[in-house]
Formats: C-alpha cells, structure tokens, sequence
C-alpha cells in the first residue's frame, strides 16, 4: 500500500537549508515542519509553514545584511 503526504518541495544553497533545519529545531516537536531531509540542498516541509519559512528567511537577511553609513 502506498502512502502518501502532501507537502512542499524547498530546493535551496546548504546555508539556507541549515536555517531552514536549524528553524525546525527551535521549535516544540509538536510544531516541527520537516517531513524529511532529501539531500543537503532539498527539503520536503509541510505545506502550512510557507509564509513561516519566508518571513523567517526574510527576517534573517535584514538582520545579517550591510548598509553603507551615509
């Protein structure tokens, strides 16, 4: 019998996938949102924590990003 899951394939570079997983992990396991760990560029998550990942990654950038003083 085949089982399936409906979720979200995240293709990115190794830095944003540690995030990613370094994300999950910070969380309660009842709040954790990988299903599994394809390859060290490749995630499948579940479909709900979208806006989750892309404010979090976007939160990340304006944190970690330089602007000449004026």
């Amino acid at each position: 019998m085949v089982n399936a899951i409906k979720g979200l394939f995240i293709s990115c570079d190794i830095p944003m996938a540690q995030f990613i997983i370094n994300l999950n992990a910070s969380l309660p396991a009842s709040q954790k949102f990988i299903i599994y760990v394809l390859d060290n560029t490749h995630l499948f998550v579940q479909p709900h924590v979208t806006e989750m990942i892309r404010s979090a990654m976007s939160e990340f950038r304006d944190l970690n990003s330089y602007e000449k003083p004026a």
